[in-house]
């Protein structure tokens, strides 16, 4: 169990808790929840900015799940979610509901791509994920409105991928820390206190300043930032990423989330589609943290001359709205990283997953709760995300980013 350094005398005033979890959307609230699941007796905080979750890159993502990785070890976080998504009534409640909806993923490769598709799909079968590698012809085949056009194959998810309700998702978790004892704080952290190779605390936006036995970074976008008040490097920055809507005429119920090779993605969203991965790599950077305007010429001359060419119906559709949102990108290697920093042992980070995080957070929520009560990870290991590949500048990259 990580120290957490002793704890408040009853009936004060909390001005220390053993535990404070910076950030309070998704990773940060099921961190909180397994925590108390763990049997952590200790006072928890979870400190949120942005309580109605307006700008949190948990509730503006496109609230997806899949199984189709490139490494073992982020198939096994999102498999943990996904059974998760299995037994949600028996975890939250008889109403609990998230609106999962299991179409799967369809990731396309041409020429160029086909041996890292190849390669990911050997790696997904060999972690019992039901994806199936089809070539060409056969994929026309099992979806007539595809055009197979400078596409070699085609990797499908027949289960266990598919998108969801992502606030429905968060407020389950949320709803459910309200009778765990977790203090709910709404402020900005803006210092972490440091002595040596111990956090000793963190100032906040009031002007209140809280004692901290363990130091949970779960800032999302702004992880990087709150490192850095701590002294600590971590190379994590928000991306800013656009997502579109539109209508067809054209409602197609069997079409999964598809991935074009271009990156640019598309899948059905009740009676509309929804689309994005339009940003180009070259000059994409950190985004403006008050940016959260659309940026449209990105569907005008990126996403729908690929979607009309993928799927010749949509040469006409009808744009109707859009947003934009940040999440926590990886510079280093486009991967989480989880667990403690080496040297600051009760710094814990729950960052930096590209992308990925809203489908993996109860995974890291349930393995950093087992390391800081039991010692080390018992369900999901995931010393492979450690902090010391930061440290040593040594990349555990992931190929499968979308």
């Amino acid at each position: 169990m990580i120290d957490t350094g002793g704890s408040n005398r009853k009936g004060e005033k909390k001005v220390r808790y053993d535990i404070i979890i910076v950030g309070g959307a998704i990773v940060g609230s099921s961190i909180a929840y397994y925590l108390r699941e763990e049997g952590f007796s200790g006072s928890i905080a979870l400190v949120e900015r942005d309580p109605q979750f307006a700008h949190a890159a948990t509730t503006l993502s496109c609230a997806s799940i899949r199984q189709q990785f490139s490494i073992p070890e982020n198939i096994r976080l999102s498999q943990f979610t996904l059974k998760l998504f299995r037994r949600l009534t028996e975890e939250f409640g008889a109403d609990a509901d998230i609106g999962f909806r299991e179409g799967g993923y369809l990731i396309l490769a041409g020429e160029n791509g086909l041996p890292i598709l190849k390669a990911n799909h050997e790696t997904q079968m060999a972690e019992g994920a039901d994806i199936v590698l089809e070539d060409a012809e056969a994929l026309v085949r099992r979806f007539a409105w595809l055009s197979a056009e400078g596409i070699i194959a085609g990797a499908y998810g027949r289960s266990g991928e598919g998108w969801f309700d992502a606030h429905a998702m968060l407020m389950l978790f949320r709803k459910a820390l309200r009778d765990k004892n977790i203090d709910f704080i709404t402020a900005d952290v803006t210092g972490i206190e440091r002595q040596g190779d111990r956090v000793t605390g963190v100032g906040l936006d009031n002007g209140e300043r809280l004692d901290a036995g363990i130091v949970v970074n779960a800032a999302g976008p702004n992880a990087g930032k709150v490192s850095a008040m701590a002294g600590l490097v971590l190379p994590v920055e928000p991306r800013k990423r656009n997502v579109f809507i539109f209508e067809a005429r054209e409602k197609y119920d069997d079409m999964p989330l598809l991935v074009d090779p271009s990156g640019i993605y598309v899948r059905p969203e009740g009676s509309v589609y929804i689309t994005g991965g339009a940003e180009p790599e070259e000059g994409d950077g950190p985004a403006d943290a008050s940016d959260f305007e659309p940026d449209w010429p990105l569907f005008e001359e990126v996403i729908w001359p690929v979607l009309a060419t993928r799927i010749p119906a949509f040469e006409a559709i009808k744009p109707t709205r859009a947003w934009a949102g940040h999440y926590d990108y990886n510079t280093l290697d486009q991967n989480a990283v989880i667990g403690p920093h080496p040297q600051v042992e009760n710094f814990l980070f729950a960052n930096g997953f590209s992308g990925h995080g809203l489908q993996q957070a109860p995974a890291v929520g349930k393995a950093l709760a087992e390391l800081i009560v039991h010692g080390g990870y018992r369900t999901v290991d995931c010393s492979a995300f450690g902090y010391e590949r930061v440290a040593e500048g040594r990349a555990f990259r992931e190929l499968n980013v979308i």
